[in-house]
């Protein structure tokens, strides 16, 4: 394979690679097409160059291969290689298209993962599906309930205790068939119940043995599941210049749609990692709930904004702040100052 190329596109995929090499230039100077067997014993025989691959499934693990291999290797979103594509979509132009963002120096790429990063993102990410799996599990249940005039209460709690209570009484008027499958679903809602608190068991461990976590946890709304989520999530806070950019790569920044000087925000983009973007936004909705008269300074911002523009504003407002400010945690090492030196909430 010809080394001259200053850039790689390379686009994978389960078993065939492809890879384009760009000249200084931009200049298409040689196509290969790879097994999966074939790409590292490929790269290992080049010169170290700059490799761009698609953020996609498995690109963290062939962006550490390739870093082993002495290679610079960028990941850049599906987003900002898609505008580049050039004639039919195959993977031959995919590969240019990714190598020609990644000649862009105005191209956001997006940060490798390590494997103690996927471990923590794997217990995030099955304790999501199972949550998701326990939600669809009650509706279920509850639509049936409803076909013999029985309704819950709202909440997971209030449907357990009503739920109980509706089945042990004997004059509930279900038959012993209907009676059996009600409990069957239980069951299964049960053993959903022990996995997701066996998830979080295994969180709170994390948390417990990294001691950023607990720096991040000083912050308001901020507990284990968040701490650890942006563990999984960020591995150098460096990669962002400041706090607003990891907010804005979480999605919780307003939309910009401005023209002739006249600046116009809207809504947040909603871009970026929506699980870790949830996660603060329930966080900061818990914070503000329990904000009571707590002299912390974020607090008290949230609490005045909230009486302007309402609680929900404030929620979405509060998230932004909490990114912000464990992202200066993180890279500034820092810890949380709920109020300043001289005791107020707010710089004298």
């Amino acid at each position: 394979m010809n080394t001259i190329a200053k850039v790689i596109g390379l686009d994978i995929a389960k078993n065939v690679f492809v890879a384009v090499g760009h000249d200084a230039q931009g200049k298409i100077v040689w196509k290969k097409k790879l097994s999966r067997s074939e790409v590292l014993p490929a790269f290992a025989n080049m010169v170290a160059t700059r490799v761009a691959i698609e953020a996609c499934a498995g690109s963290h693990y062939w962006a550490r291969q390739l870093k082993a291999l002495g290679h610079e290797v960028i990941l850049i979103a599906a987003q900002h290689t898609r505008a580049y594509v050039t004639g039919n979509k195959n993977d031959t132009n995919d590969a240019a298209a990714i190598a020609e963002a990644a000649a862009r120096a105005s191209t956001k790429t997006v940060p490798i993962n390590n494997e103690a990063q996927q471990d923590l993102q794997i217990l995030h990410r099955a304790r999501q599906a199972l949550m998701q799996e326990r939600t669809a599990m009650i509706c279920r249940i509850r639509s049936f309930a409803g076909e013999y005039g029985q309704v819950f209460a709202v909440g997971v709690a209030q449907f357990y205790k009503g739920f109980d209570n509706w089945i042990a009484d004997e004059n509930n008027g279900l038959s012993g068939s209907a009676i059996r499958s009600f409990l069957e679903l239980k069951t299964q809602l049960t053993d959903k119940e022990e996995r997701i608190n066996d998830y979080d068991t295994r969180l709170a461990q994390a948390a417990k043995e990294d001691p950023r976590a607990a720096q991040l946890m000083e912050t308001p709304g901020v507990g284990k599941l968040i701490a650890t989520a942006v563990l999984a999530a960020v591995s150098d806070p460096h990669h962002f210049k400041q706090g607003r950019d990891f907010a804005a790569n979480l999605g919780i920044t307003p939309s910009e749609h401005s023209s002739g000087g006249k600046q116009r925000l809207g809504h947040i983009t909603k871009r970026g990692d929506a699980y870790l973007r949830t996660l603060l936004i329930h966080g900061a909705r818990s914070a503000l709930r329990s904000a009571g008269d707590k002299p912390d300074k974020l607090l008290v911002w949230a609490k005045k904004l909230a009486e302007r523009r309402g609680f929900k504003v404030a929620t979405v407002a509060l998230a932004n702040k909490m990114a912000r400010v464990i992202w200066a945690m993180l890279a500034h090492g820092r810890s949380y100052v709920p109020i300043w030196s001289n005791g107020t909430t707010r710089p004298a």
